[in-house]
């Protein structure tokens, strides 16, 4: 059963699509910003999922960010989906957000929006723990996706050991997971689920048959240890020859940053993605 409710202005249609998961067994509500023309039924357009940070959900982008001023100019669909404080993983509590996401919600969006329906109109974004997710899984399903794109990613979620955040735990604005949230997630160190999810494994093992574009972004005034990671990052993809982007700018790792990193993420995405192309009669 699907069932979708829109909101939004004249120049932006906000869907809000709620369907029945039978990998998660629960109904599941996404939100959908549909392209500024897509009422007249014209046309079929390239899709980006974008993905939220921990403890985030189908309304965080929208709340705050300014993503509806730059998606209604870039003609393709935008999907938000939400884990909460669960990552878009098949994660060590058996909780399968990536089976839902590749084998659910894209064939969902597929057969419910007018897009382009093959990887090279499909593309898959996040900031933190989205933006780390949104990488790992267009490494893991080069097959669905042909673009990724991340701000300030948790690339070494897997790798991470104890609470490299413990002095910052006073900051009531800290979205960083606590040492049980993380182990929920992930396991303890060396449990299969940090090994399927190693960054540095999933570049090495990569298809270069099947190629993606990434763009990775972080702030420069981020926490020390995620700075460290996207550059380490930048240096494994640099290493076994991936086509990708990397960049470093002024602020930290709050909303701040994503708005001033979002528009060149977006032209990225848009610029290494199949434009919307007209409907065959």
């Amino acid at each position: 059963m699907m069932s979708m409710t829109p909101s939004g202005t004249a120049e932006a249609l906000v869907l809000t699509q709620a369907s029945f998961s039978a990998t998660l067994n629960r109904t599941k509500r996404i939100n959908i910003i549909l392209p500024w023309d897509c009422s007249k039924g014209q046309r079929r357009y390239p899709v980006l999922f974008l993905l939220h940070g921990f403890g985030g959900n189908r309304d965080t982008w929208l709340r705050n960010s300014t993503l509806l001023r730059y998606a209604q100019t870039l003609s393709m669909i935008v999907v938000l989906p939400e884990s909460g404080r669960r990552w878009f993983i098949n994660d060590h509590e058996a909780h399968r957000y990536e089976d839902y996401l590749v084998h659910e919600l894209v064939p969902l969006i597929d057969r419910s929006m007018p897009t382009m329906a093959n990887r090279g109109g499909r593309a898959i974004a996040g900031f933190s723990m989205g933006g780390a997710a949104a990488v790992f899984q267009a490494l893991r399903h080069p097959d669905r996706f042909s673009v990724a794109a991340s701000l300030s990613g948790a690339f070494e979620a897997p790798l991470r050991e104890g609470d490299p955040y413990a002095r910052h735990r006073g900051n009531p604005a800290l979205l960083m997971p606590t040492i049980e949230s993380h182990e929920r997630v992930w396991g303890l160190p060396g449990s299969p689920t940090r090994r399927r999810y190693d960054p540095y494994e999933l570049i090495n093992r990569h298809d270069h048959g099947l190629p993606i574009a990434l763009y990775l972004d972080v702030g420069a005034d981020d926490f020390d240890r995620m700075v460290t990671m996207n550059r380490s990052m930048r240096l494994a993809l640099r290493g076994r020859g991936l086509n990708h982007e990397y960049h470093e700018r002024a602020g930290g790792h709050d909303w701040d940053y994503v708005d001033r990193a979002l528009p060149c993420a977006l032209e990225f995405v848009h610029r290494h993605l199949t434009p919307a192309l007209p409907r065959s009669r």
